[in-house]
């Protein structure tokens, strides 16, 4: 690789008089194998492990660990959550947890052998909406950890939280921590003073631009992309000094050869010489977006406008408050609220713990997200007035909410943004504290660039909310239960856009043993995707609700999405589920097929003949497919966004989520769709799952129909056939009610509609249900006010008061008129009595 001569020129060669590096020969490269316990030991931890929650959040499992644990140490497999370990503390406070040899032995529970050499680190890995699991480090040293291994083991944390949370983790479950550290980018290196050699990871080589295969093991070589003013504080930090062990920071700046400027951090330690090994300097190159905390206020300010860029919630947005303010000013306290009309809405406090902030503040503010009256602090009330800091000295009169934040000293900060005050930070100290002007300049800056973020993360946060509610209020609110099976469903919003889409799925119950499954997916994820959807869901519903078969309500759907001249089209897989004979017909219209779990465990993709996708042609064919299914047997409907990605084919998708589902429980369907949805996260892509595990029913109805005859005698052929049928079933004793219920639906269907007329009986359990379907669409309509002249209407006035329900439903062609009634129960000495009486009532011939 080309190198400039005359940047070369400038860089001192960093080895003894008269050593030839050349001549020594170039030093392998460090093996890749081993980066992670090379970033874990420099970072002073031994171990690292992945606690992630399971049970329905109520333990943490041991996901995954890498390093070696000291002599002695020990991690539980599971932990439970409301338990005194450091891992299930810091996962419920939400805040990393640092503990020395000392503090280590008090949270004991769960956690390694306390020992007087070791430390331990508990990093929560959270998300929006819910908790991703927890990061253990057992550190090597008594005093626990430095702080500037805390802030790269934060950023490891954050790394493996991104995994989690994003879904690009590895298939390999072992291989989480260690994706996670690539994906930071960290470079590693040792550097030998006497010779100028330097063993370097091909991480470090990338982020300074050189190919692996061009590398000269020469340290020159890699200074030589150090921009010129940056070189002197990096040789400074790489030379050897008398103080070895002693950790070294540093940012600086590289020139790819590309023209590419880099900010990269570096961390050293300078390791003495032994008998077996020369003086070394050993270290961590990171790439990171601008400087750190200098000791300028520039670079401050570069820090706090790169970190608030990224941060797009208000949560995001008080963490980066918290870590430019509370520690580099040495605050005690820090608040964080927006101004929403005349109230506060804190969003931040730090410390969380209750006990760290005034007695007002607790008593008063009634949730985790307290709320008051600007009114009742008028010390706030005058600072935003007025748009200008306020700095309060020890010992300063202030109102009762405000004392006890700060006595040693209190910062108000209105937080202004586009001509108005978007919220208020609070900054205290305990001690007495002397505000420099450098420190009155920064405050005042970190104020404007915060109000701003603040307004926008506001804007965002209401804008994902709405989405939020969007979507919740186009999918089911909650699945119906079924008789004979168990139905559950998941859904993920996409990681990007609004976090709405086109996935829905629905369950419908169509009748007392007929169930409808459907799960589909509009194009694109945006608003217009998931208007498209509700509209979808909505029609698909309404059409099979009306007793229309399967391809039917499929068609029509079609042509519906084609009437409305939209640029989307939309897949879709619909099922129609006999719950008593365990029959099911499927319908595809462009979309995934169904995976069928069989009670052996034996898992297969049904092949279901498809059609083209909703939207596309008008007159598209949508053949059905009949399967069979036996209790036990476990039914799922996927969208692609679970099995296809940028870097998971679809067939692979398919195959993992069918072998999923192989080795799933199918006790708890709840738990068998979480673990189809396994770590992915949240994706670019939304998702949606459908589970029904059917068990076939305990209760079989036993059924029987009769085809009324249009005959002016037809309402006795329908009597009597009522008659014989209710003397079969043994349930003589509501004989009188049924046959009045017959004579008076048949009655009104001869005389009200045209075409055939049928009955049907049915007796499920201790309830026997007359059904009267004609050809008619139009509801019978009960009168609205009946007197002793009317003569219209008596009939259903009648047979409601006869029924225990009583109702009309749409089928395809016209209607279905039903009534229940209840089989009251019998003493079984009373049996041959109460039967024989009630068929002397009935008059049955």
């Amino acid at each position: 690789m080309p190198h400039d001569g005359r940047a070369r020129a400038e860089v001192p060669e960093l080895r003894a008089p008269g050593a030839d590096a050349a001549g020594t020969g170039s030093p392998p490269p460090l093996p890749e194998a081993t980066a992670g316990d090379r970033a874990l030991t420099f970072a002073g931890a031994a171990l690292a492990a992945v606690y992630v929650p399971v049970a329905g959040n109520e333990e943490l499992r041991l996901a995954e660990s890498s390093g070696c644990a000291p002599a002695g140490f020990g991690l539980p497999e599971r932990l439970p959550l409301s338990g005194a370990s450091a891992a299930a503390h810091a996962l419920r406070t939400d805040r990393p947890l640092w503990l020395d040899s000392a503090a280590l032995a008090s949270y004991a529970d769960g956690g390694p052998t306390p020992r007087a050499d070791a430390s331990l680190g508990a990093l929560p890995l959270g998300a929006e909406g819910g908790r991703l699991g927890c990061l253990v480090v057992v550190g090597t040293s008594a005093d626990g950890f430095e702080a500037g291994q805390r802030r790269f083991l934060e950023r490891y944390a954050d790394a493996v939280a991104g995994m989690l949370r994003g879904g690009t983790a590895p298939a390999a479950p072992a291989s989480l921590l260690g994706a996670a550290l690539r994906s930071m980018n960290v470079g590693s290196f040792v550097l030998e003073p006497d010779t100028g050699l330097i063993q370097a990871d091909e991480t470090l080589l990338e982020l300074v631009g050189i190919a692996p295969d061009e590398f000269d093991g020469k340290a020159d070589s890699l200074l030589a992309h150090t921009l010129p003013e940056d070189m002197h504080a990096l040789m400074s930090v790489l030379e050897p000094s008398t103080q070895a062990s002693v950790r070294r920071e540093l940012e600086f700046r590289v020139r790819t050869p590309t023209g590419e400027m880099r900010w990269l951090s570096l961390s050293c330690q300078v390791l003495e010489r032994t008998d077996d090994r020369p003086e070394q300097v050993r270290g961590l190159v990171t790439a990171t977006s601008v400087l750190r905390w200098g000791a300028d206020d520039v670079s401050r300010i570069q820090w706090l406008t790169a970190a608030l860029d990224d941060a797009t919630t208000v949560r995001d947005v008080s963490r980066v408050v918290v870590t430019a303010l509370r520690e580099p000013l040495g605050a005690d306290r820090v608040a964080l609220a927006e101004l929403q009309d005349d109230r506060l809405m804190v969003t931040v406090l730090d410390p969380p713990q209750p006990a760290a902030w005034p007695e007002v503040w607790r008593s008063e503010w009634r949730s985790e997200w307290p709320d008051a009256p600007v009114s009742a602090l008028p010390t706030l009330q005058l600072a935003l007035r007025d748009g200008r800091m306020d700095l309060w000295p020890a010992g300063s009169a202030l109102e009762s909410g405000l004392a006890g934040i700060g006595t040693g000293g209190l910062a108000v900060l209105p937080l202004p943004a586009k001509g108005r005050v978007a919220g208020v930070c609070l900054v205290g100290w305990d001690e007495p504290h002397t505000f420099a002007p450098e420190e009155r300049s920064l405050l005042t800056a970190t104020a404007a660039l915060v109000g701003e973020a603040l307004k926008r993360a506001h804007a965002h946060d209401a804008e994902q909310e709405l989405a939020t509610m969007l979507q919740r209020s186009l999918l089911p609110r909650r699945l119906p239960q079924l008789p004979g099976g168990t139905a559950v469903a998941r859904y993920l919003p996409a990681r990007r856009g609004l976090q709405v889409g086109g996935d829905w799925y629905d369950v419908i119950a169509l009748s007392e043993d007929r169930v409808a499954l459907v799960i589909g997916d509009v194009q694109g994820h945006s608003a217009a995707a998931a208007t498209i959807m509700g509209q979808m869901r909505t029609a698909v519903r309404a059409y099979a609700v009306e007793g229309h078969p399967p391809d039917v309500v499929v068609s029509h759907a079609n042509r519906l999405l084609v009437g409305m001249e939209t640029d989307l089209f939309a897949t879709c897989c619909y099922a129609e589920l006999d719950m008593e004979e365990g029959n099911v017909l499927f319908v595809r219209a462009g979309h995934l097929a169904p995976l069928v779990r069989h009670p052996d465990g034996r898992t297969e993709e049904v092949e279901v003949e498809g059609g083209p996708p909703l939207g596309i042609l008008a007159e598209a064919e949508f053949p059905m497919t009949a399967l069979a299914l036996a209790p036990g047997t476990v039914l799922a409907l996927v969208t692609d966004g679970l099995v296809e990605a940028a870097d998971l084919p679809l067939d692979d998708g398919m195959e993992r989520t069918r072998l999923a589902l192989d080795a799933a429980d199918p006790s708890d369907p709840g738990r068998m769709a979480d673990a189809l949805l396994g770590e992915i996260g949240r994706r670019e892509d939304d998702v949606a799952l459908l589970l029904l595990r059917y068990d076939g029913m305990k209760t079989r109805p036993i059924r029987a129909g009769w085809e009324v005859w249009r005959l002016p005698d037809a309402v006795m052929h329908a009597r009597r056939f009522t008659a014989r049928t209710l003397r079969r079933w043994k349930v003589e004793d509501v004989a009188d009610a049924v046959l009045l219920v017959v004579s008076e639906l048949v009655t009104n269907a001869l005389v009200h509609t045209q075409g055939p007329v049928r009955v049907d009986l049915m007796l499920r359990g201790d309830r026997v249900r007359v059904s009267v379907g004609d050809t008619s669409p139009r509801a019978p309509a009960k009168p609205v006010i009946v007197d002793w002249e009317s003569t219209g209407g008596r009939g259903l006035l009648l047979v409601e008061a006869m029924s225990d329900s009583f109702g009309s439903v749409p089928v395809a062609g016209g209607k279905q008129v039903w009534s229940e009634i209840v089989v009251p129960p019998r003493e079984p000495a009373a049996v041959g009595t109460g039967a024989a009486a009630g068929t002397d009532r009935a008059g049955l011939p």
